[in-house]
């Protein structure tokens, strides 16, 4: 008996809010066994109302969409309706995508380059209590993990009500590094790095990055080397 004839469909929606991809990924799934594409939709708003009208198995979310993006109608799901499971199916693999999605509930996070019968592998392992990630997300997960500890050092709050990436921005900048070094080590744009030190600096009133390496020492975020 083969893998597909002892595994049941599963029954999946597709969420993505470009029409021409909406409709290819759902093309693609019809054509392998394994999977059932029950309904698709445009948008999380759509994705939320979908799910309580048919309980499927899977959601299949994009990320970056309007109305209610996919962090948050993965976070409404997975709330209201924990018998489905989310994979998230998106463009973006930086930090900024990953971590809120994987923390709003989904338990798979593949790229739009995967293949057919990657989706389908990502679709039974979280159906199976498995985690269904892309090698390139795993290999992120790991290096997150293996990266070390926080330099800045521990309080219970940042100052200012610095977010705690704001923070991480102004312990590189103290340390020298350019926006765009920042940027490579935090796998973000630098546009946003421009946002967050932005942000930073009109929650502290910072003036410039002179400032900010002043600032940081001053409240203990960076403390100086040893010796």
């Amino acid at each position: 008996m083969t893998e597909e004839a002892r595994d049941p469909s599963a029954r999946v929606v597709v969420v993505d809010d470009q029409t021409v991809v909406r409709e290819g990924i759902v093309m693609l799934l019809g054509l392998l066994p394994g999977v059932e594409v029950v309904g698709a939709a445009g948008d999380g708003e759509e994705a939320v109302r979908l799910v309580a009208e048919l309980a499927p198995d899977v959601v299949l979310m994009d990320l970056r969409m309007p109305r209610c993006d996919g962090v948050e109608a993965t976070r409404r799901i997975r709330a209201e309706h924990p018998g489905t499971q989310v994979v998230v199916l998106t463009t973006f693999a930086d930090d900024e995508s990953l971590f809120p999605a994987l923390k709003a509930g989904a338990r798979g996070y593949l790229t739009k380059d995967a293949g057919g019968d990657e989706i389908v592998r990502a679709v039974h392992s979280v159906l199976s209590g498995d985690a269904g990630l892309s090698p390139a997300v795993q290999r992120r997960l790991l290096e997150r993990l293996s990266e070390a500890e926080p330099r800045q050092a521990p309080a219970a709050q940042a100052p200012d009500g610095l977010t705690a990436r704001e923070t991480e921005v102004l312990v590189l900048i103290a340390e020298g590094f350019s926006n765009q070094e920042i940027a490579r080590r935090l796998h973000v744009s630098t546009a946003t790095v421009k946002t967050h030190i932005n942000n930073l600096f009109a929650k502290t009133g910072i003036k410039d990055r002179a400032q900010a390496v002043r600032y940081a020492y001053g409240k203990g975020i960076v403390r100086p080397p040893a010796g």
